[in-house]
């Protein structure tokens, strides 16, 4: 009896724990998108500027920064489902591959990026965390890992063309980042 009770509280203890990093990360979406509506768009300006030493600040800020509404709701609902599965995994690695998926999204559109655009919203990131769920179970070759690489790239797996040149104010270049940011972290963190 006591060590269901104890199993139980830990799962309670870790779903909570989830819910607060993922929802609080969407949270901080939301809040760092009322001052940029009520900035009138000022926080552009701290996205990533390709090529600027200026610009580079942007790896850090620009995933928070969303341009419009509808481009904040595009990215709040993969983030939390896919970044929900990124801790379900293994919790421990979810800051690890949030910072190499940033980094990889921002690293990529401050190389190749269009000069004088400006590249914000969190679905480097979310590239990130398709990348690194997509391959770690082939990293990993365990069965749980496999079957929810399957499953990931079997529900979202179309996504993986948005890191192609396409529509224009996208950001294909941070989406590509990101993936590849996502599956270096797949790689480094696998479970030997």
């Amino acid at each position: 009896m006591g060590t269901l009770t104890t199993t139980t509280r830990r799962t309670a203890l870790a779903l909570r724990t989830q819910a607060v990093t993922v929802g609080g990360s969407v949270a901080a979406f939301w809040g760092v998108f009322a001052v940029q509506f009520l900035s009138g768009g000022l926080l552009t300006q701290f996205g990533v500027i390709p090529r600027t030493v200026i610009g580079l600040r942007g790896i850090l800020f620009g995933p928070f920064i969303h341009g419009s509404f509808a481009h904040l709701v595009s990215n709040t609902v993969p983030f939390l489902l896919l970044g929900w599965l990124v801790m379900l995994r293994d919790s421990r690695h979810f800051m690890r591959v949030t910072l190499a998926s940033m980094l990889g999204a921002g690293l990529l559109a401050w190389m190749i990026g269009a000069p004088g655009s400006v590249h914000i919203g969190a679905s480097g990131v979310i590239f990130g965390y398709l990348g690194f769920l997509m391959l770690a179970g082939w990293y990993e070759r365990s069965f749980v890992s496999v079957m929810l690489s399957v499953a990931v790239t079997g529900l979202w797996g179309g996504l993986v063309l948005g890191v192609l040149p396409g529509q224009p104010g996208i950001s294909w270049q941070g989406h590509l980042g990101g993936f590849i940011g996502g599956v270096l972290a797949a790689r480094s963190l696998r479970r030997r």
